[in-house]
């Protein structure tokens, strides 16, 4: 390739710099970055570029012009892509990659040259292709060919025009069709003749015809779990119509009857109609006690907390706080208040005083159902005192001065509640959760009666459900998660509930029980799935269970795989926030990535967006949003409840925007980044949190990991990984550098975590996600 150069404009007033003047600095610095990691000096890098050590310091600096030969010299001597110097993160296509006319990465030259490279996007590439365009220049016709040379093999292939091209002391004149293939060691370039410009491609071979080493596998692996044909008539199809195709898996959801839709009444009671003795959830308490619930004993008992209720002056719309671990009566309390017409607010135990004061003010809470486990009710008495709109506070499984005793109280009730033409349905609101976000204040995010049926995916096709078996889902009833598991999909799809009312989570306890229950399918967060596979998994039975899912936070590829060596179990993941059911999933039947979100479901319309609001290529970062243009699909939240202001800043433009950022690949799998705050921007370079935290979480010796962002005046910021060691390891500064060793041999080395630090627990949020801006 000739010396194509990416021009400036010599001005060092960085405020009157071109874009492009601040492009090739941002390059010249990531160069610098990369030498210095590799150890190497200035003279080592001439020699390896073929410059003189002055030139080379100048291009280093951004006081140069860069060419293309330059670049790709730069690349092989630091052992990283060329988009990595160019544009600033590692390219990730892994299959094909699709570049259309007018994109591409783009470049301009100091001598009349044009090029994009049609493959930025791809990962591991052998090759750089380019689209070339070479402006004809009357000068340069009496001029010498300006001569460059770099490693590898190149072919130009002419597209219009003609081209000029010197190979050592040969010429030849190339025209539409023609071609030429030679050793780019030898000098070479080439202008346009002939008096007009000419395009033309450009094939330029990696010298060693080798792809750089695979962070991790991207293929296609075979779903194990299957979906069983349901031929009977379910209560769901009354709302719900699916197309699934030879798999199973689901190519259309629609929904239909939803604007009188309410869970409690068209569901819960008419499956107590149908099949009064059908098991809805089997419930474990703390002490081992053994419940077992029918669908008629739900109904019933829903029936009562709405009398009773009721008798309590609570109306429809009124907000109530439900904080009750893993109750049984939670269930109770909330299908009473949706068939009362109350919102629900479920909250964690593990909130205090200024929690309980902020949740009840901002959203007018005017009763809570409380637990009387651990200290939970008195910090509800200290928020009281500054709060109002509070007229109950009603306890469980317990007694307390001052508080209503609601196992006592709600029995007392009718086990009639009849649903009446005003009952609460469809576009009511029927459920608010304070979001666990990793800053800031909690948002309530309000949703009405239609959610219930928004999780019906995440039941069937990810949870893959049976209505013969038994689900569990690992989750405190305080957050959304416990919707998408314990309760609205499984009972759409007659499925049957498995609760465990722990008060700590212990591997070792919980393990036995999958056995003894014979559990079918299982979901748990991250975090809680990392605690299992520290315990010997392999000595328990497992059998029972056919499908497995995560979600909450992203999977480390080395969770699966230790899990799988273990079980033979898939760990399938999806992806959905408190503000909606699951947006992207690996749906049953369907093959799966390792670490992928899985594909876009059926309910959802999903775009990847830049800063501007635009579709990004494939392969490229950018956020998750949802179009919401032809109005919002059945599950997602209606907006935060009364702050419209915090509901425009992520609805706008016809779509939802969530915050979160992610890149989908060839093949349609989504890949979590991170949320848009905690991308680290250093020497240009953009880096996602969570690849970091994968590869550190490969090391046998890792408990827990969190990357993060750390200030620095030369780079901006630079990698700080934050990692909790596995008992009985001893945190040396040795044991730091085999860490940033390790993460430099598996990523392209500008990834490597610059500070290490050993912590006995990582910051989390009361849901228990990281909260990597206290790291």
């Amino acid at each position: 390739m000739s010396a194509f150069l990416i021009p400036r404009n010599g001005e060092d007033d960085m405020e009157q710099m071109t874009g492009l003047d601040y492009k090739i600095r941002e390059m010249a610095g990531r160069i610098k970055e990369l030498r210095e990691l590799e150890a190497l000096t200035p003279e080592q890098m001439a020699e390896k570029t073929g410059v003189s050590v002055e030139e080379y310091l100048l291009c280093e600096k951004g006081e140069s012009d860069l060419n293309f030969a330059f670049i790709y010299r730069c690349s092989i001597a630091l052992k990283v892509n060329v988009t990595d110097i160019i544009e600033g993160y590692s390219p990730r296509l892994k299959s094909y990659t699709v570049t259309r006319v007018g994109t591409g990465q783009k470049v301009s030259q100091a001598h009349g040259m044009t090029y994009y490279n049609l493959a930025y996007s791809f990962t591991n590439r052998i090759a750089e292709p380019l689209y070339v365009r070479s402006v004809y220049d009357e000068g340069a016709q009496t001029r010498d060919i300006e001569l460059t040379s770099h490693a590898g093999q190149e072919c130009d292939l002419i597209i219009e025009g003609n081209l000029l091209v010197q190979i050592g002391e040969h010429k030849e004149i190339l025209g539409p069709g023609d071609s030429i293939y030679y050793n780019s060691e030898t000098p070479h370039g080439m202008i346009a003749v002939n008096g007009k410009d000419c395009v033309f491609y450009a094939i330029v071979l990696n010298p060693t015809g080798e792809p750089i080493p695979e962070l991790a596998p991207n293929k296609l692996i075979k779903s194990n779990s299957v979906v069983e044909k349901d031929t009977k008539d379910r209560i769901y199809k009354k709302f719900i119509d699916v197309t699934e195709n030879e798999k199973g898996t689901p190519t259309s959801i629609t929904f239909k009857n939803t604007d009188k839709f309410n869970f409690a009444f068209d569901l819960v009671d008419e499956l107590a109609a149908k099949e009064p003795d059908k098991l809805a959830m089997l419930h474990i308490s703390k002490d081992k006690t053994e419940r077992r619930f029918t669908f008629k004993d739900i109904k019933r008992a829903s029936a009562q907390c709405a009398n009773y209720f009721k008798s309590l002056g609570i109306k429809k719309g009124d907000r109530v706080m439900l904080v009750l671990k893993r109750h049984y009566q939670f269930w109770f309390a909330m299908l009473g208040l949706n068939k009362l017409g109350a919102i629900a607010i479920p909250a964690t135990n593990q909130l205090v005083e200024h929690d309980f004061e902020y949740r009840f003010n901002s959203a007018g809470v005017c009763a809570i159902v409380c637990t009387a486990d651990g200290d939970t009710a008195h910090q509800v008495e200290l928020a009281a005192e500054k709060c109002p709109s509070l007229k109950h506070k009603i306890i469980v499984n317990g007694e307390r001065e001052g508080w209503r005793p609601f196992d006592e109280e709600y029995t007392m009730y009718s086990s009639h509640f009849d649903r009446k033409e005003d009952s609460p349905c469809g576009d009511d609101l029927m459920l608010m959760f304070f979001t666990s976000g990793t800053s800031g204040y909690p948002k309530i995010a309000a949703h009405n009666y239609k959610y219930a049926l928004g999780h019906f995916h995440t039941a069937k096709y990810w949870h893959n459900v049976d209505p013969d078996g038994l689900h569990l889902t690992i989750s405190d009833t305080g957050w959304a998660k416990s919707m998408w598991g314990k309760l609205y999909g499984q009972w759409l799809c007659e499925a049957a509930t498995f609760v465990y009312d722990f008060d700590r989570f212990n591997a070792a306890d919980i393990l036995p029980m999958f056995a003894k229950y014979r559990i079918t399918t299982f979901c748990a967060p991250p975090t809680m799935l990392r605690m299992l596979i520290k315990e010997d998994i392999s000595k328990y039975d497992l059998s029972s269970v056919k499908h497995m899912t995560t979600a909450g936070e992203a999977l480390n590829p080395e969770v699966y795989k230790q899990f799988e060596k273990a079980t033979g179990l898939q760990i399938i993941e999806g992806f959905g926030q408190s503000e909606s059911t699951m947006i992207i999933g690996n749906m049953v039947g369907a093959p799966h990535k390792i670490g992928s979100m899985g594909r876009v479901t059926p309910v959802y319309d999903v775009e990847i967006v830049d800063p501007d609001g635009k579709p990004v290529p494939l392969g490229e970062t950018g956020e998750i949003v949802v179009n919401v243009k032809n109005g919002a699909p059945c599950g997602l939240f209606t907006g935060y409840y009364n702050d419209p202001e915090k509901t425009k800043e992520v609805w706008h433009d016809g779509y939802y925007h969530t915050g979160d950022v992610a890149w989908k690949d060839e093949d349609g799998f989504f890949w979590y980044v991170g949320r848009v705050d905690d991308v680290i921007k250093s020497s240009g370079y953009r880096i996602g949190p969570f690849e970091i935290e994968s590869v550190i979480m490969e090391l046998p010796y890792v408990l827990e990991c969190g990357v993060s962002a750390a200030p620095d005046e030369v780079r901006g910021q630079v990698v700080k990984a934050s990692i909790v060691l596995v008992k009985g390891t001893e945190p040396t500064d040795e044991l730091k550098r085999q860490i940033q060793k390790y993460v430099k041999e598996k990523t392209a080395p500008y990834k490597y975590p610059r500070i290490v630090e050993f912590k006995d627990e990582l910051p989390k949020t009361v849901s228990g996600k990281i909260q990597r801006n206290k790291l």
